[in-house]
């Protein structure tokens, strides 16, 4: 998952209602309906796995889109890589050009007109999750599992997700995924515009031998944005462990950390 700023999928928080009590959909599953939709123009600095002796970084231009309608929640980004076709981009002899996200969930609240709630737990859905690639043969995988809304101590509202993977590429199904995501505005200014620190974690488990150099591997994204109306910019520091569960080695670094920087408009 080539994640930019807002592989914080929960830029969405933004336009939603304060969470702090249990979904309630008994009188009305769209009550909390929205959408949104942003453009951001993006630079990776050392964006992982890459080879040893591959070029620092690329751009690349991110469509994101989100909202909720009814039973649905959705979150997605479609990303266009090296914009200006440079010879000194890393993405120069990739074989993908672009590489897209969708994350629909339902929510078994909204389905079943219960409150599901406990806890922290403040909604449950099924969740799921492709990821595909611009190139046939490249990265198309489903990912399948049970979704929640939580709320947790000074974050607030988080999603987490816990899913199993398919790989449609070698039909067959490949390990676990724990996902969560965070959006906390951390500062206010006087004229309205604020500063948030958002972020997600995709942690991957349970990886067969016969696909995976390492069982397990990761990725923790945490991200300093300033937002207006209507534009925001940010930078993200990326932590990475055998990322989509390939050891790490001198030939093809998959631990380390990466950085972003983004410019965003909001629609």
């Amino acid at each position: 998952m080539r994640k930019s700023l807002v592989a914080f999928s929960v830029l969405a928080a933004t336009a939603l209602p304060s969470l702090a009590n249990a979904a309630d959909y008994s009188d009305n599953i769209h009550k909390n309906d929205y959408k949104w939709m942003q453009f951001n123009l993006m630079y990776a600095l050392k964006e992982l796995p890459r080879p040893a002796d591959a070029h620092t970084g690329h751009d690349y231009l991110e469509m994101e889109f989100g909202g909720r309608s009814g039973i649905f929640d959705l979150y997605g980004y479609v990303d266009v890589f090296n914009l200006t076709n440079s010879d000194s981009s890393d993405k120069t002899s990739a074989d993908d050009k672009m590489f897209m996200k969708f994350a629909p969930r339902i929510s078994l609240d909204a389905l079943t007109g219960k409150d599901l709630s406990f806890g922290p737990v403040k909604e449950l859905y099924v969740a799921t999750l492709f990821n595909w690639g611009g190139n046939n043969g490249g990265v198309n995988n489903y990912f399948v599992g049970l979704g929640s809304d939580i709320e947790v101590p000074w974050l607030g509202k988080m999603g987490f997700n816990v899913y199993s993977l398919y790989d449609m590429n070698v039909k067959d199904w490949n390990g676990y995924q724990v996902s969560t995501n965070w959006f906390k505005p951390v500062y206010t200014f006087e004229n309205g515009t604020f500063i948030s620190y958002q972020g997600y974690i995709d942690y991957q488990f349970g990886m067969k031998k016969e696909y995976a150099s390492a069982s397990n591997g990761g990725v923790m994204y945490n991200g300093i944005v300033w937002h207006t109306d209507r534009y925001a910019v940010g930078y993200g520091l990326k932590a990475y462990h055998n990322v989509y569960g390939i050891k790490d080695s001198a030939g093809l670094k998959s631990s380390g950390v990466s950085q972003y920087f983004s410019l965003s408009y909001k629609f």
